[in-house]
């Protein structure tokens, strides 16, 4: 980040009120904060790839299928699903890991936090230009996707594609928050992408084994399998998107049933609580964490 650029326009927002605003000081951060994010190779990396595996798995699966491309979410509903289950977790995670420990790094976010703007200002405004940035990331993927699909006759809903973006975005803005809580709990940028890397293997691989090996060895009961489920915001994601596509859960097993039976129509909002609570719980112990100790 530009650190003496953000210095000179939260000097600016201090003189023009006082005190200064605490949203213009969140603003001015995300402002800073996105243009850096939408230059950085890791938002070119991950906005290509994911258009590029998109196209595939549309594809494959209409060419397998003999379907229609993502109509409906169509038949590649399963693939598109997958795909993002990989790569939206990754994506969030790691962008948040490097905000905080990459700056304390380099000494900039002493440089930073001796301006006037708080920690919690600069948490917060590192955040809302990264979910921009992860946002423009996943609109341009799937966007691009749509597009060449249409291009080549592949009829496209655009409601369709909106749920996905949707639902893909609230992943991504789950696994941002994780990211930048172990960004804020780690001293090297190294360190805290190791760690959402860590992370990001348990949520995506490791959870779902575990799950298979309680049911199991355990003979776990189908209403803690399911409330263990909600416990992962990549299987809450699953749930929830194939439940928005009009896919019975029962592909999900005996998990799926149960929910569909006892819950019915309140499972878009278990699901967004659930996804909701992701965002906010890791965001509000790391703005507790960096108040208190910004610079260790």
């Amino acid at each position: 980040m530009n650190t003496i650029s953000v210095a000179d326009e939260l000097v600016v927002a201090g003189r023009r009120t006082v005190p200064p605003s605490h949203a213009r000081n969140v603003l001015t951060v995300a402002h800073r904060e996105l243009r850096e994010a939408v230059r950085s190779r890791w938002f070119i990396l991950y906005t290509v790839a994911f258009a590029v595996l998109g196209l595939g798995v549309s594809f494959v699966s209409t060419a397998v299928a003999g379907g229609t491309g993502l109509s409906g979410f169509g038949r590649t509903t399963a693939g598109l699903i997958n795909m993002v289950l990989l790569v939206v977790p990754l994506m969030g995670l790691t962008a948040g890991a490097g905000s905080v420990a990459s700056d304390r790094e380099r000494g900039m976010l002493q440089y930073l936090l001796a301006q006037p703007v708080t920690p919690g200002e600069v948490l917060f405004g590192k955040f809302l230009g990264l979910a921009v940035s992860l946002l423009a990331c996943l609109c341009l993927g799937l966007g691009t996707c749509a597009l060449v699909l249409s291009w080549q006759g592949q009829p496209t809903r655009p409601g369709s594609i909106l749920w996905l973006a949707g639902l893909s975005f609230g992943l991504a803005m789950a696994m941002l928050s994780v990211g930048m809580l172990i960004s804020v709990l780690a001293r090297k940028a190294s360190v805290a992408v190791g760690t959402a890397v860590f992370v990001w293997l348990v949520l995506v691989f490791v959870t779902d084994l575990g799950l298979m090996a309680g049911v199991v060895s355990l003979r776990m009961r189908i209403e803690d399998l399911f409330l263990l489920s909600l416990a992962n915001p990549v299987q809450v994601f699953k749930m929830w998107s194939l439940h928005a596509a009009g896919t019975t859960l029962d592909v999900l097993g005996p998990a799926g049933l149960y929910a569909m039976d006892q819950y019915g129509p309140r499972l878009h909002a278990i699901f967004a609580a659930c996804m909701a609570g992701w965002v906010a719980v890791p965001m509000v112990i790391a703005s507790v964490t960096f108040s208190r100790r910004p610079l260790i």
